[in-house]
């Protein structure tokens, strides 16, 4: 029973502290930002696409979670991924009045870049010193994600 348990804080310690890869993320706007101008912050990215059942019935929840800790030293940029039209990217960020950053990965140099993400959505947990500290597939249990960035906020 030792050694299971064991094995498993192994595992874990091996997927924590794994850095936030090099990625550049092309916003709506226009304008790049690169996953290092988030070091400082704790930062939620999040891989979706305008045809993702799933992704579009947790956006409120990413919304909510972004308008919480905002104030805090938060971010969240959410990457449509290569196969979403832009246009319906960019209506459906506008219709919906997303808060937060969102980019179109039209090479998926970025979902590559971050694991080669193909499902979505998928969502990663960035601390203040560009580690990832979890990753979520699927839609993710807000109430542990809102205690996870409320714990890495706290950090220095």
């Amino acid at each position: 029973m030792g050694l299971g348990a064991l094995g498993l804080s192994v595992a874990l310690l091996g997927c924590a502290g794994e850095r936030a890869p090099e990625s550049s993320f092309v916003l709506l706007d226009g304008t790049k930002l690169n996953a290092n101008q988030l070091q400082g912050k704790v930062a939620l990215v999040n891989f979706w696409a305008t045809s993702c059942t799933t992704c579009v019935a947790e956006m409120p929840e990413l919304v909510a979670t972004h308008q919480k800790f905002k104030d805090r030293g938060f971010d969240t940029v959410a990457v449509a991924m290569s196969y979403d039209p832009p246009s319906y990217v960019v209506n459906f960020a506008q219709s919906r009045q997303l808060p937060f950053k969102v980019a179109i990965d039209n090479t998926g140099a970025v979902a590559r870049a971050w694991g080669d993400v193909q499902l979505t959505p998928t969502t990663f947990l960035v601390n203040k010193r560009g580690e990832i500290v979890k990753r979520f597939v699927g839609t993710p249990d807000f109430a542990e994600l809102h205690q996870l960035i409320d714990k890495l906020l706290t950090e220095t």
